[in-house]
């Protein structure tokens, strides 16, 4: 899809993943990172991509995951102008 936009209509939602995960050179410590995109709830399959690339590429083991998603175009807030007026 081209626009944020185009995916808010077909449900997508912005979603933002709090991971933490071990530090490589110190395993007993743990660091945040926090990742945002659009993605569908509740199966997240942009995450998912994200979680399996990191968990193959990178070597900070992964502690948690915590997951928050927001619906910013609802079907009530979503509406074409009744009428337009010109002012002079």
């Amino acid at each position: 899809m081209k626009s944020d936009f185009g995916k808010q209509l077909k449900d997508y939602r912005l979603t933002t993943a709090e991971i933490l995960y071990h530090m490589p050179d110190y395993p007993g410590l743990l660091q945040s990172y926090v990742w945002q995109d659009f993605d569908l709830a509740p199966d997240f399959p942009v995450l998912r991509r994200f979680l399996d690339f990191w968990s193959r590429k990178l070597d900070g083991k992964l502690h948690s995951v915590k997951v928050a998603s927001a619906q910013l175009i609802k079907p009530a807030e979503f509406r074409l102008p009744g009428g337009y007026f010109t002012l002079h």
